[in-house]
């Protein structure tokens, strides 16, 4: 079949704003720090606070919001774990699909049953995640957190100097973000959405 000359600046203009949906589909704007090509935190074997064996591959499908703690923190942590239960109410029925995880830095005093009343009372799908000490040691250095318990004066009465950022992954286990725990809920969820929209 052959078209009319003047039919083909249209046919051409159809395609190109065609190409350009396309395009657009899969690009991604995120308001926090980009690090997907990092070569670091590449996974972790750790036991939730149910008792269950968990790694990175237990929540493929899902989003993944992963940040480092201990219960007894008495600022950032609490605040960041109310961010990111702020940010689950934003991202509405999309929530289902993102999992958040607590990895405490202080395995020797966050028991499993302390995990769980702290982490669930922020969000009740909300999973804390602890190993031995040993293996605390080697995921903190996988993900380059830093952490340090300062002096105390009673064994529940202390501080931990710790890295306070959030890594993100993507519905493939691939790492992708890492957001300063300064960032507001409305940037979680943006970039949230954006790794649920493009992955």
């Amino acid at each position: 079949m052959r078209f009319p000359s003047s039919f083909m600046p249209v046919v051409g203009l159809a395609l190109l704003i065609h190409l350009t949906s396309c395009s657009n589909k899969t690009e991604s704007v995120f308001l926090s720090a980009d690090i997907t090509n990092s070569n670091f935190g590449r996974g972790f074997n750790l036991t939730d606070h149910n008792s269950k064996d968990r790694s990175l591959n237990d929540f493929n499908g899902k989003v993944v919001v992963l940040f480092f703690g201990y219960t007894n923190c008495p600022d950032i942590c609490p605040s960041t774990m109310a961010k990111l239960a702020s940010t689950m109410n934003k991202l509405g029925k999309d929530a289902k699909r993102v999992q958040v995880l607590f990895v405490t830095l202080d395995p020797e005093h966050d028991t499993p049953e302390l995990l769980k009343q702290y982490v669930t009372a922020f969000n009740p799908t909300f999973l804390g995640l602890f190993g031995e000490m040993q293996t605390t040691r080697d995921i903190a250095k996988e993900f380059k957190i830093i952490f340090q318990k300062q002096a105390k004066e009673t064994q529940d009465n202390y501080t931990m100097d710790h890295s306070t950022g959030v890594y993100i992954f993507d519905l493939i286990g691939k790492l992708r973000l890492y957001v300063n725990s300064s960032k507001s809920a409305n940037i979680f969820a943006h970039d949230i959405l954006e790794l649920l929209r493009t992955s």
